[in-house]
């Protein structure tokens, strides 16, 4: 063979291979995470408002011409100090129909008086039992008798029963106050003399606290049952956290919850005391009608910035785990019923069918299919398929899960 054609065949084959390697299909880029242990939190993200534990109305016993109120919106009062007068209206005190609406008045109270003082009595009773409870938890879980959960629902459920009586403690003073109000209105009319008539109706604080907000402070004529202002601890607080009822369904009394006032503002910390049992249509900005079902959280403490009415951005965690695989919500895509990923090992991607328990907004807790140190691809492109050629160029270095 010559020369020249030897050359001529190589020359050939090399031309031959550049050409097939300059047309082969290249690898796509792909951004990728390297799946680890981390904790990982499931939540409910809503959000909700502050309020004042025990909020109390003062409204007017009687109809007459009110005096202009002093007192303004955050003025600390005592108990039985005085808020605001009524001077009585004679005509429209001085009618039968009053007299008898005074009468009724009086028999209402006498009845909310009985009613506390029976609240009282059994918040007692719940908290004497809960006492026997928490003492009887803790020894046993000493002993390895019981789990420490167990113990800890106890202390828990002694903390509540503290707070119920003590409420109703709360409502019995107030119900005992709307009863002497009442039986005071009452005497303006059946008292001897017309001087007494004429007298003044003193309305008096029934609880110390401080004033939330003054409904009336102008001078004016009111009528029975006109409300004059709001009475309370701001100190006090709990909030409210309107959710779906079908995420109300995964959250418990007890569970933890993040708030925080503002964007930039106060944290809070509380845990779920109670899930009202009913919900209530609600029409949400995009027109859509919604079942919402409120959640009321104890606060843990409460911040001098915070008060009554401010509005809560509050993350209720309804599952927490340490130290478990975790994946990127972008990663994941739907593969008929189920999940999977693209995983890139080494220059190719290969499809991984996965099975997650639950996952938040940026990743998903894996219980199958993966391992900590698999590399996934995240956000894969379309061009990704099974096998398909790929490098990690838009990998971001130091961010493992």
């Amino acid at each position: 063979m010559k020369r020249s054609t030897v050359v001529l065949a190589v020359g050939a084959l090399a031309v031959a291979a550049l050409a097939a390697w300059s047309f082969r299909p290249r690898p796509v880029p792909v951004e990728t995470r390297v799946v680890g242990l981390a904790h990982f939190e499931a939540t409910v993200d809503e959000e909700g408002r502050t309020r004042v534990r025990d909020r109390f109305t003062v409204s007017a016993p009687a109809a007459g011409r009110l005096e202009r109120i002093v007192l303004q919106a955050g003025d600390a009062v005592e108990a039985g100090e005085l808020l605001a007068v009524i001077r009585p209206a004679p005509p429209a005190l001085q009618d039968s129909r009053a007299l008898a609406q005074l009468r009724e008045r009086v028999g209402a109270a006498q009845a909310l008086v009985l009613r506390a003082e029976a609240n009282a009595a059994r918040a007692q009773a719940a908290l004497a039992q809960a006492r026997v409870d928490a003492g009887r938890a803790g020894e046993l879980a000493q002993r390895g008798f019981a789990s420490p959960s167990t113990a800890e629902a106890a202390r828990l459920a002694l903390a509540q029963r503290e707070q119920e009586l003590s409420a109703a403690r709360f409502e019995q003073r107030a119900a005992g106050h709307e009863l002497a109000v009442a039986q005071a209105a009452l005497a303006q009319i059946e008292g001897p003399g017309q001087g007494r008539r004429s007298s003044a109706i003193e309305i008096r604080a029934p609880v110390a606290g401080r004033i939330l907000k003054v409904a009336q402070e102008s001078e004016a004529v009111v009528a029975v049952g006109t409300p004059l202002l709001d009475l309370g601890d701001p100190a006090s607080l709990e909030a409210v956290v309107e959710v779906l009822s079908q995420d109300a369904t995964r959250i418990a009394p007890g569970m933890p919850v993040r708030m925080q006032a503002a964007a930039g503002g106060a944290e809070l910390a509380g845990r779920v005391r109670l899930i009202e049992p009913s919900a209530r249509t609600k029409v949400s900005a995009l027109g859509v009608e919604e079942q919402r079902v409120d959640v009321v959280v104890d606060l843990d403490r409460v911040p001098a910035s915070v008060g009554d009415g401010y509005r809560v951005d509050a993350r209720i965690v309804v599952l927490a785990e340490d130290s478990v695989p975790v994946v990127p919500v972008g990663a994941l895509y739907r593969d008929g019923e189920g999940w999977s990923v693209f995983l890139l090992d080494g220059d190719r991607a290969q499809r991984r069918e996965v099975r997650i328990a639950a996952r938040n907004q940026r990743v998903a807790r894996v219980t199958e299919g993966l391992a900590p140190g698999d590399t996934v691809i995240v956000y894969p492109p379309d061009s990704v398929r099974d096998g398909v050629r790929a490098r990690a160029g838009l990998r971001r270095p130091g961010r493992p899960l």
